[in-house]
């Protein structure tokens, strides 16, 4: 039997209740988990795609007691009229597997409806709660795998996802422009570089890590090769001139490798997501 349940805000000793009883929420969602793509912060989904993460109850940030235990719909609660405005999050049971959906006040509608059943009625200060039409995230209890599409939207409800964007600190940021083949010009500093860079930052570093000595000779080849005529590249010196936050993505996406060839037609590129091929 499926059920929809409210996790409400607030200090309290329970914090989630019984919506509705022998109900399916959502249209049931068909994801090929193989096919999901492991969280990445720079990664753009496709519309059909979803992030996954894997092994879900053994991550730090999966809090949530219900989808660790045997989950018993009889021990919770019905819902009061008095909490529905402190929901912070509903969430479906549909067979094993959960539903999710953050609710925000925009979600909360209280207006004057003509319902049509099977005769049409005036419906007045009637409070409504709008279900999108697909979750924010689906846990799998089988695979236990989470998916989602947007790390924002699902933060508040898994308490600490937001470390999956491993986001470089200002001493990383720091040591990361201290490279030797990096100059900064035109006063570009640490305090310069925006956060989606600080983010690429801290997957450039652990690519770096992982290069040999030949690996980074190489490297600095491919970035001449692609990003001559947008990058300053001293080819004798082996120093990349940085000035402004747009060189600095440029030099950390040609570290990642992003810019490409064409087969047909030699036509150089920029992937702006990629995705590891098995």
């Amino acid at each position: 039997m499926d059920h929809i349940f409210a996790k409400i805000k607030g200090h309290v000793k329970k914090l989630h209740f019984k919506i509705i009883s022998d109900h399916t929420l959502f249209d049931t969602i068909q994801i090929d988990l193989d096919a999901c793509v492991v969280y990445d912060p720079d990664h753009n989904l496709d519309e059909d795609a979803w992030f996954k993460v894997e092994q879900f109850t053994k991550q730090p940030f999966c809090s949530l007691d219900f989808i660790k235990a045997d989950f018993d719909s009889k021990d919770y609660e019905d819902l009061q009229k008095a909490q529905f405005s402190k929901i912070a999050y509903i969430f479906s049971t549909q067979g094993d597997d959960f539903y999710f959906q953050k609710i925000s006040p925009s979600l909360f509608i209280c207006k004057k409806f003509i319902a049509f059943g099977e005769a049409a009625k005036i419906e007045e200060n009637e409070n409504r709660l709008v279900v999108n039409t697909k979750p924010d995230a689906v846990y799998f209890k089988n695979s236990d795998t989470l998916v989602f599409r947007n790390i924002a939207t699902i933060s508040s409800i898994f308490n600490g996802i937001d470390q999956l964007f491993k986001e470089a600190t200002k001493e990383e940021v720091s040591q990361f422009l201290k490279l030797p083949f990096i100059s900064l010009i035109n006063d570009y500093n640490v305090d310069s570089v925006s956060k989606p860079n600080r983010k690429r930052i801290a997957l450039a570093m652990e690519t770096l890590a992982k290069m040999s000595d030949q690996d980074r000779t190489d490297i600095f080849a491919y970035i001449n090769g692609y990003c001559s005529d947008t990058l300053n590249f001293d080819a004798a010196t082996g120093n990349i001139n940085i000035s402004k936050d747009n060189d600095l993505k440029l030099l950390i996406y040609a570290i990642e490798q992003r810019f490409y060839t064409t087969l047909i037609g030699h036509e150089k590129r920029l992937a702006n997501s990629i995705q590891a091929v098995n």
